[in-house]
């Protein structure tokens, strides 16, 4: 017990200390931003904050602009956004270092001068990349990740690092070390997650571009709580060297690196910067296609598949109004729209979804929390995985007559074979197969779907895991999926929600109810989605939908 109680104090000191460099950061950045402010009293702050991404990087570029005016700028608004929602993990110092640099450099890359906020999972030299554990403290990077070397060799100046949920499996964005961040809309809301600190401090005018990891809606989920644009482009589309992984090796559900930004042509301008000879040959595994620009920049009417729920999910009163909105609006636009028939999304959730990520029983999700002060982020799943086989058995026998989507998930998470992981990627790539059939037999060019929404009351992922299936969906296939917000929730949505019931009228569906409540105001995304490899289509799409 003595051992114990001396082991747990320490760990509370590391806590303690990382809390201290954190809130060290943040009298950092406001003794830059004040620094700053009384030797430049004439800078319209509020003018360059308001440039949209492309065109403050041509202002930067051609000399209109000053590099410090855009950094200071940033690193004011950053800190007011991290003061109210705590979405700051840590200031890179050195990006004042590089600044300075900057201003040097004869090369101008596409994203000159641009301040960049990185997810805490991706690796910046000098730096813990934690994913929320305490165990990844005092561990720092030894070197940049593809990306963020890429970043810089654009001219792009990462500042900040942002928060993320324990683990990363979680669409909350809560750890021990840091805390819970919240949504800069509304206070009492989820940022989403697992980039929760990018979704907050993009959302909330802090950082003009963000980066950070989907693995069954990572990014989608803080773009559309926090009312901003994101792409999740298929998995090998951009390295992933140097990235934190939630749960390590498994190849059944695809994660991705991708952008958070306002809007889709700063979106497109940071794939543009990032599809360059410079990924190419820092990471020989990334297929050397550069960005498309004719096709990001036709002009041709679109065939657009679409559906208003997946059967799985019911959704809100919003996100059915946002499709069906935007159906209408690309309709009198002169594109075609074809009703897209989604089967069987519980079996993919569960036996592909579920069971791809936790083949191995949970055993190394449950060793990434062994010695932690805390395991609670990711809600049922950590429960579950710890779980021994024949309670599981016995747990998921005695679920099934009350709550078959429970029983299904602790069915799920059984060990497997080696033999039964070969057979489950080979059935997720007929699953793939049949999809993309399908697709081709209405002629589709992309896919219009619902997005959850509007962000869930803070506290709430972790009681609703079942709720990512719009998401995750496009995760389990590899296809390149993007967020654009389209309306806001409206007293008629609200008062329409207490119908809500869900398809299995289960707790999950009773608590999703209440999740959604109270949001008047708060923004509703839809999903554009095209087929693996089009990240261009998808973000013309993106940008049809936006403009619309």
């Amino acid at each position: 017990l003595l051992l114990r109680w001396r082991r747990r104090r320490a760990l509370w000191r590391k806590v303690a200390e990382a809390q201290e460099r954190q809130e060290l950061s943040l009298v950092r950045m406001e003794a830059a931003a004040r620094r700053f402010r009384e030797q430049h009293p004439s800078v319209n702050v509020v003018s360059v904050l308001s440039l949209p991404l492309p065109e403050l990087s041509r202002k930067l570029r051609d000399g209109s602009l000053p590099l410090d005016h855009v950094f200071y700028a940033y690193v004011g608004k950053a800190l007011q956004i991290a003061t109210e929602t705590n979405c700051i993990t840590e200031f890179l110092q050195e990006s004042e270092t590089q600044l300075r640099r900057a201003k040097l450099m004869e090369k101008q890359g596409l994203l000159y001068g641009v301040p960049v906020s990185i997810k805490d999972s991706i690796d910046c030299q000098g730096h813990d990349s934690t994913l929320g554990f305490i165990k990844n403290l005092n561990k720092p990077a030894a070197e940049d990740s593809v990306v963020v070397q890429v970043l810089k060799r654009q001219g792009a100046i990462p500042f900040v690092k942002t928060n993320v949920p324990q683990s990363l499996i979680s669409y909350d964005c809560k750890n021990l070390i840091f805390g819970q961040t919240r949504n800069p809309l509304l206070f009492t809301r989820t940022p989403g997650g697992s980039s929760g600190g990018e979704g907050a401090l993009v959302g909330g005018g802090g950082s003009i571009l963000g980066i950070g990891t989907d693995v069954g809606g990572s990014l989608r989920f803080p773009a559309a709580f926090c009312g901003i644009c994101a792409i999740k482009p298929t998995g090998k589309r951009l390295s992933k060297r140097g990235v934190k992984a939630g749960v390590v090796g498994q190849k059944a559900v695809a994660a991705a690196v991708g952008p958070l930004a306002k809007d889709v042509e700063s979106l497109a301008l940071c794939l543009r910067a990032l599809l360059s000879e410079d990924m190419f040959s820092l990471d020989s595994t990334v297929p050397p296609l550069p960005f498309n620009e004719e096709v990001y920049s036709s002009t041709k009417p679109l065939r657009i598949g679409y559906y208003e729920t997946d059967f799985f999910t019911m959704p809100s009163p919003a996100m059915r109004r946002a499709v069906r909105e935007t159906k209408q609006l690309l309709e009198e636009a002169g594109h075609t729209l074809v009703p897209f028939e989604l089967t069987n999304v519980d079996y993919v959730m569960f036996n592909y979804c579920v069971r791809g990520m936790f083949s191995d029983g949970g055993s190394s999700f449950i060793r990434k929390f062994k010695g932690e002060l805390e395991k609670g982020g990711s809600g049922l799943l950590f429960q579950l995985a710890k779980a021994p086989q024949w309670l599981k058995t016995l747990l998921s026998w005695m679920a099934k007559p009350f709550v078959p989507r429970l029983s299904s998930i602790i069915r799920s998470m059984k060990e497997n074979t080696v033999d039964e992981v070969w057979s489950l990627h080979h059935e997720i790539e007929d699953f793939c197969h049949q999809f993309i059939a399908q697709w081709k037999k209405l002629n589709l060019d992309v896919m219009l779907c619902p997005m959850l929404g509007p962000a869930l009351g803070i506290g709430y992922p972790a009681k609703l895991s079942v709720a990512v299936s719009y998401t995750m969906l496009y995760n389990a296939l590899d296809f390149p999926a993007g967020v654009v917000p389209v309306t806001l929730v409206t007293d008629e949505d609200e008062e329409q929600l207490k119908g809500y019931k869900g398809y299995y009228q289960d707790w999950w569906d009773r608590a999703l109810a209440k999740a959604f409540r109270g949001s008047v105001g708060m923004p509703v995304a839809v999903q554009c989605v095209a087929l693996p490899w089009q990240e261009e289509l998808c973000l013309r799409f993106m940008k049809e939908v936006e403009t619309l």
